[in-house]
């Protein structure tokens, strides 16, 4: 941008200067006025180029025709006078002064002649340095606008039209600050003031307002000309469409944003996890020991209702911050919605509508079934809050393409492509713009104290964003709020749902488990909740220490109980090597925290078996039997 300062700073000042020794012509030729847009008028420039040049051919053929004339005249004159008697012809000397003369008339003429041509090629100069300048002015996608010092526009390039939306004789009739944000515009003049001081121009940026009433984001540079006494005469203003830009940097700041939030809230739930999974087993365990008539038995209780809830809240944060492990299957989201719309109805009351308008031919997603009805729920209920006097929930689904227009007016980052959309729109209070910047934030709420964990709508998002797709709102204080759910569509058909192998009656087993966990509260919790369950328990810190247990137990390991993130060497890794040791064995990964995520995808392969932390006795020896009894089930098959 710089660059094309300087060249149309260069190409002004050389046609100030062919146009100052061409003026009086000009002038006799009826130019336009030097304030009028010269963009308006390039022809005109060329049609006073050929004025003047055939007023100069004019003159020029009078020249010749009145030296011709002269010469003949001379001649006329001097030949009689040579010659009274009419004899032979003889030129006395001065007969070599009347030739001398004609040479000297004829000298003039080809002077003249020259002197025509090189006029010629200069105004040729002239016409091809305006083409020039028309053709940069007229194509380059800059604003390009020249002032005077007092600020009156001289010229505006066709871009300003472009970019936005006005046409040259609307921005002759405006001052040039006239459409400049109210905010930004002591900054345009303390910066022009600056260059017409200093005579060097400095880069601002500022907002300058469309024909449609919108703000467009400039990138400006001036460069300015000075006149023959060395003091600023013009300014040569080149502004940048800046604000594709400016979009881009404000969805990759939010993302940034969310990202360290979500990090910050993942690390705080892995930790808090493991101690709750402490609390919550010890006190399964004071439970069995203490009877209901005991004193202290609503104690006990109380922990372990205390301990589920928060449970509970991490596992939002978890879903927020896009760490939770996901057991993803191809859905179809009409199904998931027809399955909750009964739940949908219960939980927001009769006083407010619920509709669904499901299309038919709707395309697959790949996301876990669980997390998508949990997604359905908490926007149903935060739309239920937002309408305390009753109204309207509609749920829509439809297949939906994102181009790129779509992907630049995101407020994220967004990739191209088919996806399938859920659309969900209430009839309530809505939300100002400062409301909607915050709303997938964790903990913002805007209920009352106590009636909101701030974290439902962050769940949602997180939920949203680790299953690939993303998630827009729309809304207007007073008029109701929509959310649009965007999930990829996948090619993939819908499996057959697989049969799972029957629980035992008792959640007791005797068969032999390596269990294997970093943490060492936690690791001695699991080891007493597996061995008072009946479990030959094999215990190991890591994945190196795990493998050598493997290999000095001989006797067969039915059930590899393992963390997914630790210290050396992975759950998934230390299984997929184990499992070449020990075909037979059963694999049950358990985490409340995946960090870089199970298989590097934060998703299970079909057939795994997964234990949320923190995780309840029952929870426990549920999964365990879960997975022995795959084991049953594949044998009687």
């Amino acid at each position: 941008m710089y660059g094309l300062s300087i060249i149309l700073k260069q190409l002004l000042k050389e046609k100030s200067a062919f146009r100052g020794r061409v003026s009086g012509s000009m002038k006799q030729t009826g130019s336009r006025d030097p304030n009028t847009p010269s963009s308006a008028t390039p022809s005109g420039v060329r049609a006073g180029m050929r004025k003047i040049e055939l007023r100069e051919w004019w003159l020029w053929s009078s020249a010749v025709l009145v030296t011709l004339l002269l010469t003949l005249g001379i001649v006329s004159f001097v030949f009689p006078m040579v010659h009274p008697g009419g004899g032979d012809l003889r030129f006395p000397d001065l007969s070599y002064a009347a030739r001398g003369l004609v040479g000297l008339v004829l000298l003039f003429d080809l002077y003249t002649v020259y002197q025509q041509l090189q006029i010629h090629r200069m105004s040729r100069r002239l016409i091809e340095g305006e083409e020039l300048f028309r053709l940069i002015t007229e194509n380059a996608a800059d604003l390009i606008a020249v002032v005077d010092a007092e600020g009156h526009r001289l010229y505006n390039s066709p871009a300003y039209q472009r970019v936005l939306g006005y046409s040259p004789e609307e921005l002759r009739l405006t001052s040039s600050l006239e459409q400049i944000h109210p905010d930004d515009r002591a900054l345009v003049q303390e910066a022009a003031k600056g260059a017409l001081t200093t005579g060097v121009g400095r880069r601002i940026e500022y907002r300058m307002r469309h024909k449609d009433g919108s703000w467009c984001a400039l990138e400006s540079t001036a460069s300015t000309i000075l006149d023959s006494d060395g003091k600023v005469e013009k300014l040569v203003i080149v502004n940048r469409d800046i604000t594709g830009r400016r979009r881009l940097e404000q969805q990759f700041h939010q993302a940034q944003k969310m990202e360290a939030v979500g990090r910050l809230s993942g690390g705080v739930a892995h930790d808090f996890n493991n101690l709750l999974g402490v609390i919550i087993g010890y006190g399964e365990i004071l439970e069995e020991g203490v009877q209901k008539d005991d004193p202290l038995r609503d104690s006990v209780d109380e922990i372990l209702r205390a301990g589920k809830q928060a449970a509970g809240l991490t596992r939002q944060l978890l879903a927020f911050s896009r760490q939770q492990v996901l057991e993803a299957k191809v859905l179809d989201l009409n199904v998931v919605i027809t399955e909750v719309e009964k739940m949908l109805r219960r939980l927001i009351g009769e006083d407010i509508e619920l509709t669904a308008v499901l299309q038919p031919g709707l395309g697959r997603v790949k996301a876990d079934q669980g997390q998508i009805e949990q997604v359905i729920l908490n926007m149903a209920v935060n739309a239920r809050d937002a309408m305390p006097q009753g109204g309207k929930l509609s749920l829509e689904t439809a297949n939906a393409e994102i181009d790129e227009a779509f992907a630049q007016s995101s407020p994220y980052p967004v990739q191209t492509g088919p996806y399938v959309c859920l659309t969900v729109t209430d009839t309530g209070v809505g939300m100002d713009a400062a409301t909607q910047a915050q709303i997938f934030e964790p903990f913002f709420t805007t209920k009352e104290k106590g009636k909101g964990t701030g974290l439902g709508l962050s769940m949602v998002y997180g939920v949203v964003k680790q299953s690939g797709g993303y998630i827009n709102v729309y809304s207007e204080p007073g008029v109701g709020t929509t959310f649009k759910v965007y999930l990829p569509s996948v090619p993939e058909t819908i499996a057959p749902e697989q049969p799972r192998a029957n629980l035992s009656t008792s959640l007791r087993g005797t068969e032999t488990v390596l269990l294997v966990e970093d943490e060492d509260g936690l690791r001695n919790l699991t080891r007493n909740l597996l061995e008072r369950s009946g479990y030959t328990v094999l215990v190991a810190k890591d994945g190196k220490d795990a493998l050598q247990t493997s290999q000095q137990y001989k006797p067969t390991i039915h059930l590899l109980l393992t963390d997914v993130v630790m210290p050396g060497m992975s759950g998934p890794l230390l299984a997929q090597q184990l499992t070449q040791q020990r075909p037979e064995i059963r694999t049950v990964y358990m985490s409340g925290y995946t960090g870089k995520t199970v298989a590097g995808h934060a998703v299970l392969e079909p057939g795994s078996f997964f234990l949320m932390k923190p995780f309840t006795r029952d929870g426990l020896a549920s999964k365990i039997r879960e997975a022995l009894g795959s084991v049953l089930a594949a044998a009687t098959k």
